[in-house]
């Protein structure tokens, strides 16, 4: 959900193509033509953002103060039961981002790497703490009940690091979840980052990750299950591999990695829905959700092998630019608009589509005016820093001294 770089085949430094290895990691190069930029993925990522907006705003409807009179369930029982699902969209983003981050920074160096990732995530983050901040504590008859309770500077301050979970501390909103667990596929993907990217390591690393995961739910440590992340391994290894088929064609062992990976995800359904199944007060069905998971590894192979490349309208581009916004800022903000609006008469159909139009206009404004900016003002900031780490680092231990 957060990434957005450049979606075109990279160039390894020094070749105008890259090098396509045997099935082993190394043999025979061939030069390969630029790919096209994918498109296709952008349209899933707005796709994946929707699904998870209405899922809480339709679906996941037992917010006190939020719902007074009627609520979807009653007005929309077809979209209600549909976007009891919607939560799904999150695995999808999970398999884009695995895809994603393997592609950008092939053939890069750590710095980059971490560059890349702070002038992504945090700009537009920052904006949505603060607004959800702002309106939590200015709107709070119409917000939800209790959402504001101990929003107090410290919290905020934590939310703001995006390390608020392990520290535990509250989210200032809950959709924040899923960042955590973005930034920690990025801390375990530094690591090969660091060696240098090759076929065959990220290969070992899907490896071992997957191996890990299986071996954190009977294993029981904490902090391995916290690493390893079962439930959400296997979506992002099923994208590194998806980005190996991608770069240099598919075979038989990324094949192998990429069902190896949906086989593990579909048996950790059980204990998914369970937590999905509390909070909507009834029961989901096992085979719609490995339905709609296939669907999402389907869909990004499907990118990923070409299929989709005929998609190639332009404004996908900003669908892609608005869905990290739309995302952060959704949830309380969203639900605070809605009931708002129902106060003012609108009914359900009419605060929902208020809340939507809001939620996209913002969303684009803080792409255009503090994303694109900041980003470029503080990338230009960190990689002066990178140049000076490196320099210092390279000089000779006498000349320092």
């Amino acid at each position: 959900m957060t990434d957005a770089p450049a979606l075109t085949q990279p160039s390894r430094p020094g070749h105008s193509g890259a090098a396509a290895p045997s099935a082993g990691g190394g043999g025979h190069s061939a030069t390969r033509p630029r790919r096209p930029r994918l498109y296709a993925l952008d349209g899933m990522r707005l796709i994946a953002a929707l699904t998870v907006v209405s899922f809480h705003w339709t679906a996941y409807v037992g917010i006190p103060g939020v719902w007074p009179g009627k609520t979807p369930r009653e007005v929309l029982p077809t979209l209600n039961h549909i976007a009891s699902y919607g939560w799904l969209g999150v695995e999808l983003f999970f398999v884009i981002s695995g895809f994603v981050i393997c592609m950008s920074c092939w053939g890069k160096r750590p710095g980059d790497f971490f560059v890349s990732r702070v002038i992504r995530l945090y700009p537009a983050y920052w904006t949505g703490v603060a607004l959800t901040t702002v309106v939590l504590l200015t709107a709070t008859e119409y917000a939800r009940s209790g959402a504001a309770d101990g929003l107090d500077a410290s919290r905020v301050l934590a939310n703001l690091t995006m390390l608020q979970e392990p520290f535990g501390v509250h989210h200032v909103d809950g959709v924040y979840w899923t960042l955590w667990a973005e930034m920690k596929f990025y801390l375990l993907f530094s690591v090969v980052v660091v060696r240098g990217l090759t076929y065959r390591r990220v290969v070992a690393f899907c490896g071992i990750w997957a191996v890990a995961g299986a071996l954190s739910v009977p294993a029981q440590i904490p902090l391995l299950t916290t690493l390893a992340m079962p439930d959400q391994a296997p979506f992002f290894i099923a994208g590194i591999a998806m980005f190996l088929m991608y770069r240099f064609g598919p075979n038989l062992l990324l094949w192998g990695i990429v069902g190896f990976s949906w086989m593990l995800a579909l048996s950790r359904i059980n204990s998914i829905k369970v937590l999905y199944e509390s909070v909507l007060g009834y029961p989901l069905s096992w085979n719609v959700i490995a339905g709609v998971m296939t669907l999402a590894i389907a869909l990004v192979l499907a990118a990923a092998l070409g299929w989709f490349n005929w998609a190639s309208w332009k404004w996908l581009t900003i669908a892609g630019a608005l869905t990290y916004p739309v995302y952060l800022i959704h949830q309380e903000i969203g639900w605070t608009i809605i009931h708002f609006a129902q106060t003012k008469g609108l009914g359900v159909r009419g605060a929902l589509a208020v809340a939507l139009v809001i939620v996209l206009a913002t969303a684009w404004l803080i792409h255009r005016l503090v994303e694109r900016p900041l980003s470029g003002a503080l990338k230009k900031g960190l990689d002066r820093s990178m140049l000076t780490l490196r320099q210092v680092s390279d000089e000779p231990e006498r000349t320092r001294s």
